[in-house]
């Protein structure tokens, strides 16, 4: 019997359409499941007459596969996949790969790249993002780890995964170790601040301009025409016009409590370690938190006033100024998240190629939008570039929406709507070209109360300096500093 191109474990969904996907396009997949059960399931199921071997055991699944051998875990992240590298390392040999492509946090895999190496074997912490859909049809993949290991992993990877309009892969590789899940992070960060800017143009469309599902469908078809076109805008427009067996409108059913895996947390908790300003992504993190105070939020509506949403203006023009705001929001997004890759490809030593990325995304995953297109564009132009909003495209784009945005956030505090990830992208943008900001002030307090130092204007960056503010502290300063 012909051995099997790749092995996979975990015949969850996801496993079970990546395994199809493999298959049609000519590979032969050998499977494994823990639940035994379930791999007889899907052989005489779903799999029926397909190239796929189905293994009662690891060991099993091992000697069905070619080498170097590739086995593939589509387990949950955490514990799981520890447990699974450990029983299937006794099976391999020097040279063989192991593939996580699951949602695991970064630092696992840098941990366990060192730990597979150590061994003799090779390791690849994959991101794979574009759901059950994408997972069936050409997921967008973020493979990173073992440099030697991509060369065998490559055809697999770039057969099954979604193609750009040109018909370039949305697979690359990242970089070294934990690369490919921290981009993986970052993009489900970023795909939190897309859909909460969403959801708050919803809002002040139903709540401030009184408008009905029909209506807000109509509007999010129009603008998937443009600029905005992508799967998020394109699923919104989808959700808006779905009603059930009984005619009911399926938005207004739903419980405004909204979930997390906690990928988006890991963003800006990631943010946060490295000093990078990710505000929207942390305020999209937040929302989902207040979503999930309902009661306390049923409570407060009782007892806690604001102003009436009532819009008297050109409700046509404020459209159009809500298309434009969530475009200029979305650009602070992606270079808030940008950013933040930088700041750890430095502190990782890792080599990201920013506009690959980008061409990753252009297909098969949540946050896929025209858009990013434009971003790669925008590293061809200049790779070193510290800041997308310095890119004379997003530069131009976000200077024509401006008022705009400004008119949306100012009617959004009017009303009395929260807008929490629209205006924290526009406060990013003023804070980003402030020559100036208050911090002098802060330095002042900081070195008031804790003798923390600060720089001067009119010296060399790297000197500090300490004033006794009260006469009575004296000439001793704390030893460390951090801007």
């Amino acid at each position: 019997m012909a051995k099997a191109d790749i092995g996979l474990i975990g015949l969850a969904v996801m496993g079970e359409n990546l395994i199809l996907n493999m298959e049609s396009k000519g590979f032969t997949v050998a499977c494994f499941n823990r639940t035994v059960s379930k791999v007889d399931d899907f052989v005489n199921g779903r799999g029926k007459g397909k190239n796929i071997i189905g293994c009662k055991s690891i060991e099993e699944l091992a000697a069905n596969l070619k080498t170097p051998r590739k086995i593939m875990l589509m387990v949950k992240a955490g514990k799981p996949v520890d447990d699974f590298i450990d029983k299937i390392l006794p099976h391999l040999e020097d040279g063989d790969i192991i593939i996580d492509g699951g949602n695991s946090h970064f630092p696992d895999t840098i941990r366990r790249t060192e730990y597979v190496e150590s061994k003799g074997k090779l390791y690849i912490g994959t991101g794979v993002s574009g759901g059950e859909e994408g997972a069936l049809k050409g997921p967008s993949m973020m493979p990173g780890g073992s440099p030697k290991a991509w060369e065998h992993v490559k055809p697999i990877f770039q057969a099954i995964c979604a193609k750009t309009p040109d018909g370039s892969p949305c697979c690359e590789w990242v970089g070294e170790n934990g690369a490919g899940h921290f981009v993986k992070m970052t993009h489900n960060g970023i795909e939190y601040g897309d859909m909460q800017m969403i959801c708050e143009t919803y809002q002040m469309m139903k709540e401030g301009l009184g408008m009905s599902n029909k209506q807000m469908h109509d509007c999010f078809a129009e603008w998937n025409k443009g600029e905005l076109n992508s799967y998020l805008i394109e699923i919104t427009r989808d959700i808006l016009a779905c009603t059930d067996e009984n005619g009911n409108e399926v938005i207004d059913l739903i419980l405004d409590t909204a979930g997390q895996k906690g990928t988006g947390k890991w963003t800006a908790i990631e943010a946060l370690n490295l000093g990078q300003p990710l505000t929207l992504i942390g305020e999209a993190v937040f929302a989902r938190c207040l979503s999930a105070l309902k009661e306390q939020r049923v409570a407060a509506s009782k007892v806690l006033t604001g102003p009436k949403p009532e819009f008297t203006g050109d409700k046509k023009g404020f459209i159009d100024d809500l298309r434009q705001a969530l475009y200029a929001s979305k650009i602070v997004s992606y270079a808030q998240g940008y950013q933040l890759m930088r700041a750890a490809a430095a502190e990782h030593n890792w080599n990201l190629n920013y506009g690959g990325i980008a061409l990753i995304w252009r297909g098969g995953c949540i946050i896929r939008s025209v858009f990013l297109g434009k971003i790669k564009e925008a590293f061809d132009r200049n790779p070193d570039m510290v800041n997308l909003l310095l890119d004379p495209f997003f530069k131009e784009a976000v200077e024509k929406a401006q008022p705009a945005w400004r008119r949306v956030v100012t009617t959004a505090v009017e009303m009395g709507i929260p807008m929490p990830a629209v205006s924290s992208a526009l406060a990013f943008y003023d804070g980003y070209r402030c020559g100036r900001l208050p911090a002098n002030l802060l330095q002042a307090q900081r070195d008031y109360f804790g003798a923390h130092t600060y720089e001067r204007v009119d010296k060399p960056r790297g000197e500090f300096f300490h004033t006794n503010w009260t006469g009575r502290g004296g000439a001793t300063a704390a030893s460390t500093y951090i801007a």
